[in-house]
């Protein structure tokens, strides 16, 4: 139909270079978008702070190995004034224990924020992983992490789904 315009027109275009043409736009715009969209990306992820990741995986670790009381005793503050040792070590128990033994986890996210609902204003960093464990093939683990009194960058709350 474009080549029939363009010789009803006198027009010498030739169809490959039209598609290639539209293909090079679309090739254009494509690019365009990676590139306006990459620098966000980029630094959302330059915005969490670097010591909070090794904070969130030396909590884990301690979770991993059934150290919930260790977990709790390195949890933020506002963390600890929630829930007791005690009962941590219940609900940790008992959500963990039937998951099995971990098999892998691969960051999912990271997002940095200064609010959360339901928390006073603060530095907040949430952390979501993919995790494998031995009886479940997929779990998303999201941690919230705050940064402490003392500024050291500790979990203040922990999910699993």
């Amino acid at each position: 139909v474009v080549a029939r315009l363009a010789r009803t027109l006198g027009i010498a275009i030739s169809l490959s270079r039209i598609l290639k043409s539209a293909m090079n736009r679309r090739w254009s715009l494509a690019m365009l978008l990676v590139l306006t969209t990459l620098p966000s990306l980029l630094l959302a992820a330059a915005d969490v702070d670097a010591a909070a990741r090794p904070a969130a995986i030396e909590w884990l670790k301690k979770v991993d190995t059934s150290n919930y009381s260790g977990s709790w005793d390195s949890a933020a503050s506002m963390f600890k004034s929630a829930v007791s040792v005690q009962a941590w070590e219940k609900a940790a128990q008992s959500v963990r224990a039937p998951l099995g033994t971990l098999r892998s986890r691969a960051e999912k996210s990271a997002t940095a924020s200064s609010t959360l609902p339901g928390a006073p204003d603060g530095k907040y960093v949430v952390l979501q992983y993919d995790t494998v464990f031995e009886n479940k093939a997929a779990a998303v683990e999201t941690l919230t992490l705050t940064q402490d009194r003392d500024g050291h960058w500790r979990v203040a709350g922990y999910f699993i789904k």
